[in-house]
């Protein structure tokens, strides 16, 4: 039976998960699974328990297990024939971005603005629009990790399960090249010093009652670490910064910046609105932080190394602060 633009599942579904499938979150493994299926909708049957593992509730971030039983309820799908999703200039500019590329992950230069997954009220985000730009893989293609919306550059997204599965342990820290070496600039806010290379804070999470997410240093919330390294400087008004994020929490170098006294330029959450504003005026609008570089082993033993470049609005910013 056709609805408006759409078609209806309309029997309840058990899938069995394999050794290859193990490993990756069930929100991720519906999303795959139930292509075209919208995010909130996913995370709706989830959280009404619609959706059973081994006749269970689970959370999204639930992890598969080889043998796990799966029923999928009912849902409304997209038609095969339904528009695409993301424009030609999008994805264009994504297939521009790309760092590296291998038969089983592809590190693009993600764009300041552009989500990594759609939904919030997000049609697309770099994971749909990939899908989209690579049809014959888009089953298999998953994001290793996340940036925040308004970050930009260096994302990897798996094209295998086996890569996901590889490099999800390098991000923990317990894969054969004992962790992922991630770098990001960030345009903070006073003279940073020199003497301050590490903040060490720990962060608890919130949702509030609009939806959006806050963090905040908090003794109850889970250890947290970056180091800083001073790149540049432009007088007492700010200060070009290296950060490595030892750990990886949501939002944890805008809060550790912040919390050293230094926020990031931009940051509508965690910044300063005075200082923000100055640089705006100067053409920088955006959010400055950028995932510069990362560098990660890879399955064969091979060491992945890729470099992003910030961007003309991120260099045109800075010339005009040299200047002063």
């Amino acid at each position: 039976m056709k609805t408006d633009q759409s078609v209806i599942s309309s029997s309840v579904q058990t899938d069995l998960i394999s050794e290859g499938q193990a490993g990756q979150r069930i929100d991720n493994y519906l999303l795959t699974r139930l292509k075209g299926a919208p995010r909130t909708l996913i995370y709706r049957i989830l959280r009404k328990g619609e959706v059973r593992v081994n006749k269970g509730r689970i959370k999204p971030e639930y992890r598969l297990k080889a043998g796990d039983s799966i029923r999928i309820p009912p849902v409304r799908l997209p038609e095969a024939d339904a528009p695409a999703l993301v424009g030609q200039g999008i994805l264009n500019a994504l297939e521009q971005s790309i760092l590296y590329e291998d038969k089983g992950l592809i590190v693009v230069n993600k764009p300041a603005g552009l989500a990594v997954h759609g939904g919030s009220g997000l049609n697309f985000g770099v994971i749909e629009a990939m899908r989209q730009l690579r049809p014959s893989e888009a089953q298999q293609l998953e994001l290793v990790h996340r940036l925040d919306r308004d970050t930009s550059g260096c994302l990897m997204i798996a094209k295998k399960r086996s890569m996901l599965r590889h490099l999800h342990a390098e991000l923990r820290g317990d894969g054969p090249g004992k962790g992922v070496d991630k770098c990001y600039l960030a345009l903070v806010r006073g003279r940073w010093p020199s003497q301050v290379k590490k903040v060490h804070a720990p962060l608890l999470k919130n949702n509030l009652r609009s939806g959006e997410r806050m963090v905040e240093v908090n003794p109850e919330g889970k250890e947290s670490l970056t180091e800083f390294r001073v790149v540049q400087r432009f007088g007492d008004f700010a200060t070009l910064v290296e950060a490595r994020p030892i750990t990886g929490r949501t939002h944890q170098i805008r809060v550790h910046a912040r919390h050293a006294g230094h926020p990031i330029a931009g940051d509508a959450k965690y910044g300063d609105d005075e200082f923000s504003r100055v640089i705006r005026e100067k053409g920088g609008k955006r959010l400055f932080l950028h995932a510069v570089s990362l560098s990660a082993q890879l399955p064969d033993g091979e060491r992945l190394q890729v470099r992003a470049e910030p961007g003309n609005v991120w260099d045109m910013t800075l010339r005009q602060l040299e200047k002063e």
